[in-house]
């Protein structure tokens, strides 16, 4: 069963999010909540952008042990210097590279040719590899970009030293079996490099069409052993990939996947809510695992079948994700067994 690393972007991505401001101490304190949750790698912040996002990802690396301590960089050598001074602290530091890959982000917002950007990838990868750190790739908007100049932007990072490659559906535009063809193309082009061990195939994606956890799961299916997400499926515009989502899914269809997570996943109730408390993004009532009426039924018939047994409406049990509410509600929609069961409940007590 292979194992899929949960790679944590809530820090950098999650706090895109419009209106999001965390301070580095809230920061740290979300990063601590990860770290019992057992996620493998957090991205810590984008050093570069402003003092805050330096020092809170100083801070992390210096206090929380565990997990591979990512930090978020162009390919630009003053970007990747303050990204290694902020993260050299971490047993286990990363910098996560990036430059967009598609035509219209060449053309219209880097305006560089595709030689240009080869040869970026090569100087400023070589340049993060020889600094000691563990260096990831990412061709932004990968889904959007030429296949074969794609691969060819792969290629150039790992012969400059790479060893996670990091496949991006950017602005969420992949349908999931157009994104499993892609990512299955690459795991099947880089296979020797992917099975010896040598590099890491992972996928990044948002949710402007609804598609991030599908798309996650079959990059999954399609060979990737890293799956990069957010608490909460917080994020620019309409969000990634939801951590919780993505995890419950692995585990519930773990034989199906042969597949599975290093996460604790009792901790997940709780991260969402001290994410929630903190960027003071509401979590939706319907929200799948975290959300207040996830494992709550008002149904009659849906009442009476999980009294008989929990699994005939429950995929999940809400204790393995550490769920707290009601498992109840009463309207026009209930039926006489759940009331029956609450009043014995209330008598015996």
């Amino acid at each position: 069963m292979k194992k899929i690393k949960i790679f944590d972007t809530t820090l950098r991505d999650g706090e895109q999010t419009v209106g999001v401001s965390l301070n580095p101490y809230e920061k740290l304190r979300i990063a601590k909540q990860l770290e019992k949750l057992n996620v493998d790698v957090i991205e810590v912040g984008f050093p570069i952008s402003n003092k805050e996002d330096f020092f809170a990802s100083k801070l992390i690396a210096k206090q929380v042990r565990t997990p591979t301590i990512c930090a978020f960089s162009r390919l630009i050598k003053k970007d990747i210097n303050v990204a290694y001074n902020a993260i050299k602290y971490s047993d286990k530091p990363r910098i996560h590279t990036f430059i967009a890959t598609s035509k219209i982000h060449r053309d219209k917002k880097l305006k560089k040719s595709q030689e240009e950007i080869l040869r970026m990838i090569y100087e400023e990868v070589s340049y993060a590899k020889n600094l000691g750190v563990e260096v990831e790739f990412s061709p932004e908007d990968a889904s959007r970009t030429e296949f074969d100049y794609m691969i060819q932007t792969i290629r150039t990072s790992i012969d400059a030293g790479a060893t996670i490659i990091n496949i991006p559906d950017t602005v969420g535009d992949s349908l999931p079996f157009e994104f499993y063809d892609r990512v299955k193309k690459v795991y099947d082009i880089f296979s020797d490099e992917f099975s010896s061990g040598n590099l890491e195939l992972s996928v990044h994606c948002h949710n402007d069409k609804g598609n991030a956890v599908a798309n996650s799961i079959t990059g999954v299916m399609a060979g990737a052993t890293q799956v990069e997400c957010v608490v909460n499926g917080i994020g620019e515009r309409t969000g990634n990939a939801a951590l919780e989502e993505v995890v419950m899914n692995i585990e519930t269809k773990r034989k199906y996947l042969n597949a599975e997570t290093n996460i604790c996943t009792q901790e997940l109730y709780r991260t969402s809510q001290i994410v929630s408390e903190l960027t003071k993004i509401e979590i939706p009532k319907n929200k799948p695992i975290v959300g207040s009426n996830a494992f709550c039924h008002e149904s009659g018939i849906h009442q009476h079948g999980i009294l008989a047994d929990s699994n005939t409406y429950e995929t999940m049990n809400p204790v393995n994700v550490g769920w707290v509410g009601k498992k109840f509600a009463f309207g026009k929609h209930s039926g006489k067994h759940a009331k029956e069961y609450l009043l014995y409940d209330v008598l015996k007590t």
